[in-house]
Formats: C-alpha cells, structure tokens, sequence
C-alpha cells in the first residue's frame, strides 16, 4: 500500500512522512554549502600548497600534481567514483528492499566524514582530500535512496508540491548555515579564533548539521517492502550489478524516459556550469572583491527558497514539462544578457544573481518530480541512481565549453554565452518528450495536469 491510495492526515504542508522527508534536504544542503560552495575548496588548497615541493608540486602515488590542481582533481575523482558505484548501490537498495537503511548508512558515514574535516591542518593534505572523497560519494549515495522515496511519499498529483517544498527547504537550511558560519568567521578576531581554526570549525559544523538533522526523516519515513534476503551463493555486489544490469535492458522500452534524461543531463550541465563559474565571473569580468561574493551567494539561497516554491505554484497550472521549459527560457535569457553590454557592475550582476535563484530551484525540484513519474514501482532508487549519475557524469562538459571559449577568445561574456547551448538545447529536446507515455510505460497513474 502507498501513500497515493492512503488518506493520511494532511497538514498544511503535507503528511508527516512528507514534512519529515523535508528535512533531509534542510540537514544535507549545509554540505554543499558551508563545504563545497565555500570554506573546503580554498583551505584545502591552502594546505597542499604547504606540503608542496619547491616547484609547487605534491607527490600522489609517483605522480607529480600542482597544489592549485589538487582539489579540482579529488573533486574529479568523487563524481567518476560515484558515476561507477551510485548504480550498484540503487540496483541493492531496490532488490533488497533496504532504502531508509541504505539512505541513513551513507548519510552518517559522509556525516562523520565531514565532522574529521576539522582534524585537516598543516600540510595534511591526504587525510583533506580523503575525507572529503568519502564525504561527497556518501552524499550522492544518500541523495539516490532520498529522491527514491518521493514517489512512495506523494500522489502524482502532489508530486511537483511535495519536491518544491524539499528542494526550498534545502535551500533555507544550507543558507541559515552558511550565515551563521560567515558571521562567525567575520568574528573570528573577536572571538580569539584564528582564520584556519575558523574554517576547520565551520567545515565540522555542517557535518554534524547534517547528522542532527538526518535524525528527523529517519524518524518520519519508512519503508514499505519486508527485506528481501538475498539468494544463496549471491552477494550484495553480485545482486547488484545483475539488477543493474537487467534495469539498463529494459530502460530502451521507456524511450520517453530515456529521452527526459538526456535532456536533464544536458539542460542541468547548463545550470551546474552556472553555478560553479559564476563567481569567476564576477570577479575577473566585474572586478567584484571577495567580500562581495559571500552576501551574492547567501543572496541566491535564501531568494532560491522562494523560486522553488513559485514553480512549484506554478507547475499547479501548466504542469511540470511547461514550467521546466518556461525556467529554461529564463536561464537562456540570462546567459544572453551576461554577454550583452548591458552587464557593468556588481550591483548588476546581484539582479542577475536574483533571477538565477528564483529559476534555479524551481528548475532542479520540478525535473526530480517529473522524472518520479516516469520510474516503474520497485525500481525507484535504480532509476534515481541514473537520475543522479546523468546530473553528474557530465558535470566537465560546461566547464570545459567554458574554459575552451576563454582559451579561444579571451572573453568571459562570450564564454558565459556559450553555456546557453545546454539551455538551448534542452528547449529542444524536451519538448520531444511525451510524459503521457513516458508515465504509461512506467506502468504510472498519470497526474491531472502534465
């Protein structure tokens, strides 16, 4: 029995199951924010740098790398590792009916690892990058069997509601945060803390933020499936891949399913780009200083609270497809407008940056509801693994179309420029997708509104 042909008591955002799944988005997102958005990627650089020989370099397993390449290859390595193993882990989570129990497992093991990140000084810089390799595959590992709830959780009329109001919520988690950890890094003289201590404590914060408040869906969701035991002779690898393997022969029969995810894959690579260069952006082409970068993130979370939520209004009316779309009409909009001249100042690009955020949640929550519609029953955490891996398995496509247009014309509007092409041709491709048939071949009852 699921939530869809339960009557639950509802609440002014949903039943309790669904408020409780709310908050894993709110524990999870101080990781991407207060670590990878801000504090890790600096300091750890910081601390390879002085381990590093006179020429700059340090040495990894014979092979000489430059400290300032150091931490863009562990992050390298964390999302190639994830591509191999997030499947394996979705096909066992499936198979044997341990969701919740595979979701907790890797959320305080990347917990805990983000907690160590504080025992990372000196020239450490092996322990920092295998902390945060551990960290980073866990969160993915987490985010598959999370995002696999959904469909248990909600109707597929409730379902753009339901993912709007858990991406919001990460969004207002994350950015309260990251708040706190840059008023009390700006405070940190104050306070008798030096700035290393200073980013050592707050890099430890969002772990345990993380671990707290992973306590809260735990509590509230629940799987619906008795554990399945595996068969003789078989392991939880071996189960895996041959589950794996049986879900990617059957996948081609979904050719609407199939198409979304190319489309995702691209039109996110687009957004992904966005948001890892924008900052660059702003300050080589703006001359924008590293104080002013701070506040336009902390803008863009809080005001992206509230873009979520409007697409998830708005997808009420027009249906998830045509929001997505109208979203990426606006971000093809904006890239234009960052070439254009029309583009001068800091103050400027803080408009920019309000207009990102209320399409940036709004285009990421909607795609995960729409895709939710498109997964057959019991195979909800494979499909999210390939879900997650086509966000991921990709992520160098629009950096590297970036740094290619830098390399050819010396401009940063026309590299911004460039990105468009993962927008444009998203609006291409999914308006090719039939979700109607795409949720009949799942097997799916068809929302109201598509």
């Amino acid at each position: 029995m699921t939530a869809a042909t339960t009557a639950p008591r509802r609440r002014l955002l949903g039943t309790r199951e669904q408020v409780g799944w709310y908050f894993y988005d709110w524990a999870n997102s101080a990781f991407s924010t207060t670590v990878v958005a801000v504090f890790l990627g600096p300091y750890l650089t910081s601390v390879t740098k002085l381990a590093a020989d006179p020429t700059g370099h340090v040495n990894l397993l014979g092979v000489p790398i430059d400290a300032d390449a150091y931490f863009p290859f562990v992050v390298s390595l964390s999302v190639l590792l994830q591509v191999v193993i997030l499947p394996v882990i979705g096909a066992v989570a499936d198979y044997t009916h341990l969701k919740k129990r595979v979701m907790a497992l890797f959320a305080y093991i990347g917990a805990a690892a983000t907690m160590l990140l504080y025992f990372v000084s000196g020239g450490n810089y092996l322990l920092g990058g295998f902390l945060f390799l551990v960290a980073n595959l866990s969160f993915g590992a987490a985010m598959v069997a999370y995002n696999a709830f959904l469909p248990e959780i909600s109707s597929p009329d409730e379902r753009d509601k339901v993912s709007s109001i858990g991406w919001a919520t990460g969004y207002l988690g994350g950015g309260l945060l990251l708040a706190i950890n840059l008023v009390f890094f700006s405070m940190r003289e104050q306070l008798g803390v030096t700035t290393e201590q200073a980013i050592r404590i707050s890099l430890a914060s969002a772990g345990l933020w993380w671990a707290i408040f992973t306590i809260i869906p735990l509590l509230a969701i629940h799987n619906r499936q008795a554990r399945r035991s595996l068969p003789a002779g078989e392991r939880y690898i071996s189960i895996g891949f041959k589950q794996l393997g049986s879900t990617l022969r059957r996948l081609p029969r979904c050719p609407h399913t199939l198409l979304f995810l190319v489309a995702y894959l691209l039109y996110n690579d687009g957004i992904q780009t966005v948001i890892s260069l924008s900052a660059q952006f702003g300050s080589e082409e703006l001359g924008m200083t590293a104080a002013e970068l701070p506040a336009l993130f902390l803008m863009v979370q809080f005001v992206a609270f509230f873009g979520a939520l409007g697409f998830g209004v708005l997808a009420r009316y027009t249906g998830a497809k045509r929001a997505i779309i109208i979203s990426l009409v606006i971000w093809t909009g904006v890239v234009a407008f960052a070439y254009s001249p029309l583009l001068q100042t800091g103050r400027q690009f803080f408009l920019v940056g309000a207009v990102i955020a209320l399409v940036l949640g709004g285009s990421q929550a909607l795609s995960r509801s729409l895709f939710s519609q498109m997964i057959p029953a019991g195979q909800e955490t494979e499909y999210f693994s390939l879900y997650e891996i086509s966000e991921r398995g990709t992520s160098w496509l629009g950096p590297l179309v970036f740094g290619l247009a830098i390399q050819l014309t010396d401009s940063y509007r026309v590299a911004v420029l460039a990105i468009g092409i993962f927008f444009l041709a998203g609006l291409v491709l999914l308006p090719l997708v039939n979700v109607r048939r795409a949720i009949e071949e799942a097997g799916n009852e068809a929302p109201a509104k598509i």
